[in-house]
C-alpha cells in the first residue's frame, strides 16, 4: 500500500528540522510540492535545501503540482476555501496516482507544523474520502512560527494562570478578544494590527522567522506600528512574499 508522510519542516531555518523529520525525509522517494509561482520560489528553494542537507541518498525526486487559484467570484470565504481545497485534492490525487507506485512512499513538506493553519491534512483526508486511492499516512510535527517567534523574542507566550489565543488577521480585524491578554496572530495579509486601538498593547512581531532575512520588532504597538508597516512593505517588495507572525500582549 502507498504511504504518505506529512512532514513539518519548521518555520524556515533548516536547523529547525527534527530528528524524526530527518528519518521521515529519508523514507520518501517522491516529494509533492505546490508550485505557487515565481514570487514564492524561495520557499521551494528552502525545501530543496532541506532535502539536499538531510537526505542520504539520491533516489528521490520533487514533484511540482501547480497550485490552483482561489476563485474570487465565490463571495463567501468559507465556500471559496472549500472549493480551493477540493481542486487541490483533485490535482494531488492525479499526481500521487501518476508518480507513486502502489508500494511507494511519498511526502508533503509542510512549513511549520501540519496542525496549525495548514490545509495539507484536510486535503489528505479528502483524498481518502474520494476513495480513488488507497494509502496510509503519518504526521511528523514541526517547529511552528509561533514557537520560533517566542524563542527569537525570548518570550513565554502565556502568563501564569493566563490563557493564550492563536487567531488570524481576518478574525483580529473584527476586534481584539476582551477575555484574553495574550493573542498570537498569523496569516495577517491586511495588517490588522494597524487598526487595533489600545494604547496599552505591546507587540512582538517577526517576519521570515529562522531565515537569513529574519526581521524582529517589538515595543508598544502605538510606538512601533508605523515602523512595522514600513519594514513589512519594504521586505515584501524586496522578497516578493512575506510570512509574519506576532504576539499582542496587554501588560499586567
Amino acid at each position: 500500500m502507498r504511504k504518505l508522510l506529512v512532514i513539518g519542516i519548521g518555520a524556515g531555518n533548516p536547523e529547525y528540522v527534527t530528528l524524526q523529520a530527518i528519518k521521515a525525509l529519508n523514507q520518501a522517494r517522491a516529494f509533492f510540492v505546490a508550485d505557487k509561482g515565481d514570487d514564492k520560489d524561495a520557499l521551494s528553494a528552502l525545501r530543496r535545501e532541506i532535502c539536499e542537507r538531510y537526505i542520504e541518498h539520491d533516489g528521490y525526486r520533487m514533484v511540482a503540482i501547480q497550485d490552483p487559484v482561489r476563485d474570487p467570484k465565490i463571495a463567501d470565504y468559507g465556500e471559496r476555501v472549500r472549493a480551493w481545497h477540493s481542486e487541490r485534492a483533485r490535482l494531488y490525487e492525479q499526481a500521487i496516482a501518476r508518480e507513486l507506485p502502489e508500494d511507494g512512499c511519498g511526502a508533503f513538506l509542510v512549513w511549520g507544523d501540519p496542525s496549525l493553519y495548514d490545509s495539507t491534512l484536510r486535503i489528505v483526508e479528502q483524498l481518502l474520502q474520494r476513495g480513488n486511492l488507497s494509502f496510509e499516512y503519518e504526521v511528523i510535527p514541526g517547529i511552528s512560527s509561533v514557537q520560533a517567534l517566542a524563542a527569537r523574542h525570548k518570550l513565554v507566550l502565556n502568563r501564569i494562570g493566563g490563557a493564550l489565543q492563536i487567531t488570524t488577521g481576518r478574525l483580529l480585524a473584527q476586534g481584539l478578544p476582551e477575555t484574553v491578554d495574550d493573542v498570537v496572530v498569523m496569516l495577517d495579509g491586511e495588517q490588522a494590527f494597524a487598526q487595533v486601538d489600545d494604547p496599552a498593547l505591546e507587540i512582538y512581531w517577526g517576519a521570515y522567522l529562522g531565515t537569513d532575512s529574519e526581521v524582529l520588532i517589538s515595543g508598544e504597538l502605538s510606538q512601533v506600528r508605523e515602523q512595522i508597516k514600513h519594514v513589512r512593505k519594504e521586505a515584501r517588495e524586496r522578497q516578493g512574499w512575506i510570512m509574519d507572525t506576532y504576539l499582542l500582549r496587554r501588560p499586567r
